[in-house]
């Protein structure tokens, strides 16, 4: 039998999944492992959806999506993004996760280096290694206030370091960072000469500081952006997300578009254009739903001594577990999900630096999040 490609083997499984299939497999479990909205979607979402089956918009798009969605996210961008591009330049994607691959898929070749946050989501790395490219982390860590240290990023750049990611709001942290944060980070991006990554998911869900896309501060065209309609909208499972690209990308983005998807399905890019254009209270409502939650969260974890990081965005708790993982969260995880039916996520699976902690996901009705941290092992 022939084999696979070498580098596939190198292609690191997620630790997330492993918790969140085994609990699937278990009864009376209290889920806090994945980030999966427990808010409804919106009716005009449906009923937009519904409509589009109906009258039978199941053939071929463009490959950047329906015109009128892409014209409304230029729209949404200018507004709420503070980002001015034009229509070619946005490209409707299969979720955030594809426009993640499809960006690194045009930046990477084979051997190349690319800067990911740890912790940091899991995909980055994932996608790194699928394209036979080498993640190389840059620490997050209470020392430097979960902020980039670029002392240490200035060590890791090589000949073959071609890009960095920049995750925020943060999963699983939380971290919000701030303009001058932002402006730094480009800076240093311009010094060595590196394309920026820009995942900007949890955009809406902010807790007292306001989001700021990466692409509004950038002037020579070095900003790809990602962004998801999965967590604002509670579409995980409808595959909606889009990438903005520097100038010039609309025929390079044509090619790669065709040959990874084609398309995205019509009915879900017309569910995105309802969310888009609609009603945006409900998004406002699930916002002020996870920051009861998190209020909620902080107060049973600082009643019983609990060293947490107090989340600026996104509706993730980062939770200091170190007293009884004894060293391998990964496995306490599971042995927690085995003996609790509790199912948190092990921050190794974000990274090396995050052994010792554990992701809650606030997405979750209140019984659970009372449950599930209730059943932490106290300090």
């Amino acid at each position: 039998m022939p084999s696979l490609a070498p580098h596939i083997a190198s292609v690191p499984g997620s630790g997330i999944r492993r918790v969140f299939e085994l609990a699937l497999g278990l009864d009376d479990v209290t889920m806090l492992v994945v980030g999966e909205p427990d808010v409804p979607v919106a009716h005009h979402i449906i009923d937009a959806a519904r409509r589009a089956w109906a009258d039978d918009r199941t053939n071929y798009t463009p490959n950047g999506g329906i015109a009128p969605l892409r014209e409304a996210l230029v729209a949404k961008l200018a507004r709420e993004n503070d980002v001015h591009v034009d229509v070619e330049q946005v490209w409707v994607t299969i979720g955030a996760t594809q426009a993640l691959h499809q960006a690194m898929g045009l930046l990477l070749g084979a051997g190349d280096e690319i800067l990911v946050p740890d912790p940091g989501y899991t995909t980055f790395s994932m996608n790194a290694r699928m394209l036979d490219a080498q993640p190389v982390p840059y620490t997050l860590t209470p020392a430097h206030d979960f902020l980039p240290d670029f002392d240490e990023l200035a060590t890791l750049v090589t000949d073959r370091t071609r890009a960095i990611i920049v995750n925020s709001p943060s999963n699983p942290l939380g971290r919000v960072f701030g303009e001058e944060a932002l402006r730094s980070l480009l800076a240093f991006a311009k010094q060595h000469d590196l394309w920026v990554l820009s995942d900007e998911v949890y955009e809406y869900f902010t807790y007292g500081q306001k989001h700021v896309s990466l692409a509004a501060l950038d002037d020579d065209d070095r900003v790809w952006s990602v962004f998801s309609l999965s967590k604002t909208y509670a579409m995980t499972g409808v595959r909606v997300g889009y990438l903005v690209t520097p100038q010039g990308m609309a025929e390079t983005m044509r090619r790669v578009q065709e040959a990874q998807i084609s398309c995205v399905a019509e009915p879900d890019q017309y569910a995105a254009l309802a969310a888009v254009v609609g009603d945006n209270q409900p998004v406002q409502d699930a916002r002020l739903h996870y920051q009861e939650n998190l209020r909620l969260a902080k107060s049973l974890l600082d009643a019983h001594g609990f060293h947490y990081l107090d989340p600026e965005g996104s509706f993730y708790l980062w939770i200091d577990v170190s007293h009884a993982s004894r060293g391998d969260v990964a496995q306490w995880a599971e042995d927690f999900l085995l003996r609790e039916r509790v199912a948190v996520a092990p921050g190794s699976a974000f990274g090396r630096t995050g052994e010792g902690w554990i992701r809650v996901s606030l997405a979750s009705p209140a019984e659970a999040i009372e449950r599930g941290l209730g059943a932490l092992p106290r300090p």
